[in-house]
């Protein structure tokens, strides 16, 4: 809710009282952006959930409330519509004056929280030894601009990548290592093992095929748990040269992010079994040690266990994750822990968040959740996967974006005429490339399933990330055009003449409400589709309004309104992960 519609919502609630008494302090006005726009702008709709305990007609409430209301400051005068809807116009010098104040604010009018707090987002988690494939690309992409949005209204954010760099294939790999490469265990910068993910293929096909380097390789997990040191020398460098190939793909998608993986928690788990034990939540199952979940259940009816501890002693990802719930609001002092992953880990995160809460190690002001997402389809329906059934690279779809970016802007230039250079050309091929990926993930419901296409999401035309930096590469255009530098503009007064500059206007002021619901909702696709709208609002008033051609005082007004146009689609796209480009 924007401070406008704050202010809206009290006074309707004001006149509600004293038409009726201090018994409906406590009703909400129910006061909502009005639908369409011959209602106004915003819509009270209280007198249908009052009619039946005053025992009067909805439309009689309403009239008696607009009777005691005055939004003379802020709108013109209400009108009653339908069975009691009140509906509510801002006055035009009132958004005038709303524009004004924000376009002398650099964050242009998004307060930053009152209340800032640690919040920890656990995103990306690609495994040691294999390559990040598309399944990685959405728990990336929207856990960055979750951060993103997080940071800028003023939570102190640590993001957290819990990478795969421990377990049992650790044993295997190293033991592959002492083969093809011994030298690379007691000498430094020796490693040579080329692709690291063909290194992995190759060791597990060992491991499947020969018993006794099998039992070669766990005798490798004993000693790497134990801390040999030749053996933690080899985790070491396959967990380094892995972090490389991660680098790059974090580089190219300008994602910053604080690895924290398994291994960290590894000291960690014996106290958490210690303490589950103590609490009196572990039993025995099958002589694994175990906490029986409530409301989870088997096909035959039977409680489903959570397993702590196995048979045999070791571990899983379930005990990992109770370790890390318990340093991250203990130690880092977390109130708010949020999981990127698919949907599919809903019933396990469901299962460790049961068992963190029993334990009590999630204190009653701390919120954990699963910020869960759907899979990433072929344009068939079906899961994508490459042309020889493989799943895709992440590395390699990302290329292919570029790629097709850059034929795209080829064929523009040729089409126009346009000489550019090498340097121009690679450079918005680059952006536009990743921004189309990036963009047509979060432009989504990250709840649901989405079919992946190149060439709908490298499109001009559409909620897509070409149309939204075209559309702000339009408004620098205009500053070209006009020799106007934006930033030396001045104390300039908007003035709201056409109906499409008070539409774009009054979307303008809508920014503070979208970041905010997306702060609590964690759903970026909303902020993707205010900027979408924003976009088409200001190419409807490029095409209605002369902005260089017009009377100088006007001339002005609407260089200022492109200003704040262009300001408000680079921050919008900056929290979204995507870099603008001046031109196109």
């Amino acid at each position: 809710m924007n401070a406008t519609q704050e202010q809206l919502k009290s006074k309707v609630q004001q006149a509600l009282v004293t038409a009726f008494g201090t018994e409906f302090a406590e009703t909400d006005p129910i006061l909502v952006p009005a639908s369409n726009p011959k209602f106004g702008d915003y819509q009270a709709n209280l007198s249908l959930s009052l009619s039946k305990k005053m025992g009067k007609q909805p439309r009689a409430i309403a009239i008696e409330i607009v009777d005691k209301l005055d939004v003379s400051d802020i709108c013109e005068t209400p009108e009653i519509a339908g069975a009691g809807f009140i509906n509510l116009r801002l006055k035009t010098d009132y958004i005038e004056a709303q524009l004004n104040a924000i376009q002398a604010d650099a964050r242009l009018g998004v307060a930053k929280v009152k209340h800032p707090q640690r919040e920890i987002v656990d995103f990306s988690s690609p495994n040691i030894a294999k390559e990040m494939h598309v399944g990685h690309l959405r728990s990336t992409i929207i856990g960055d601009s979750i951060a993103r949005i997080l940071e800028f209204i003023g939570h102190d954010v640590l993001r957290l990548n819990h990478v795969g760099d421990w377990g049992t294939q650790f044993g295997m790999l190293i033991t592959y290592l002492r083969e093809v490469s011994p030298d690379a265990l007691t000498t430094a910068n020796a490693l040579e093992i080329g692709d690291l993910v063909e290194f992995y293929k190759q060791a597990k096909k060992r491991f499947d095929e020969d018993e006794k380097f099998k039992e070669t390789a766990r005798r490798e997990v004993v000693r790497l748990q134990s801390g040999a040191e030749d053996t933690l020398h080899g985790w070491k460098l396959l967990c380094e040269q892995s972090r490389k190939e991660f680098q790059e793909i974090y580089d190219l998608l300008d994602v910053k992010i604080c690895e924290r993986g398994e291994s960290f928690y590894n000291p960690l788990l014996g106290d958490v079994v210690k303490d589950l034990d103590k609490s009196g939540l572990l039993e025995e199952s099958d002589r694994a040690k175990v906490v029986f979940l409530d409301g989870f259940t088997n096909k035959e009816g039977q409680p489903l266990p959570l397993i702590i501890q196995k048979s045999d002693g070791g571990y899983n990802y379930a005990t990992t994750d109770l370790a890390a719930i318990r340093y991250r609001t203990q130690q880092d002092k977390a109130k708010r822990i949020m999981y990127l992953t698919d949907a599919g880990q809903s019933g396990h995160f469901a299962g460790v968040f049961q068992v963190a809460h029993r334990a009590v190690w999630i204190p009653d002001d701390v919120e954990v959740v699963h910020v869960s997402f759907g899979m990433v389809l072929g344009e068939d329906g079906k899961r994508l996967r490459s042309r020889s059934g493989d799943t895709v690279k992440l590395r390699d779809l990302l290329d292919e974006a570029i790629v097709r970016s850059r034929a795209d802007l080829d064929t523009r230039l040729q089409e126009s005429e346009r000489e550019e250079t090498e340097e121009f050309k690679a450079n918005v091929a680059r952006i536009v490339g990743i921004s189309a990926v990036k963009y047509a993930d979060l432009s989504q419901n990250r709840m649901t399933d989405y079919k992946f296409s190149f060439d709908r999401m490298l499109s001009l035309k559409g909620n897509t990330a070409p149309y939204m930096l075209y559309s702000y590469a339009r408004t620098q255009s205009i500053a070209r055009e006009g020799n106007i530098d934006f930033e030396k503009l001045g104390d300039v007064k908007i003035q709201l003449q056409e109906d499409s500059e008070l539409t774009l206007a009054k979307h303008l002021l809508q920014l503070d409400e979208v970041i905010n619901e997306v702060e609590k909702e964690l759903l970026p696709h909303r902020l993707c589709e205010y900027l979408y709208q924003l976009s088409d609002k200001f190419n409807k008033f490029y095409e209605n309004c002369p902005v260089l051609k017009s009377e100088e005082s006007i001339k002005i007004s609407r260089l200022s309104l492109c200003y704040l146009t262009a300001r408000t689609l680079k921050l919008g796209l900056n929290l979204l992960g995507i870099q603008t480009l001046e031109r196109m």
